[in-house]
């Protein structure tokens, strides 16, 4: 039994590691698409940026929520 628990716990490590792929890959097409908007309209520059920023801040939340979550749902 001892090794069932410890065999899930090394599959959850897993599967945050795949699952931190998705942020990542998020934020490099967040700010690699806002840097080729503003080199393509320079007078935009303030509004790019703020969408920038807003969405590296909702993708960044949603990894530190799977990050939390496994946590919260072992109870401890």
């Amino acid at each position: 039994m001892a090794a069932l628990a410890e065999v899930a716990g090394n599959i959850t490590a897993i599967a945050y590691g795949v699952a931190t792929l998705g942020p990542g890959i998020g934020v490099g097409m967040i700010f690699g698409q806002g840097v080729q908007a503003i080199a393509r309209q320079p007078e935009a520059y303030g509004l790019i940026r703020q969408n920038m920023l807003l969405g590296f801040v909702l993708v960044e939340a949603l990894a530190l929520i799977g990050l939390v979550a496994p946590f919260i749902f072992a109870g401890i």
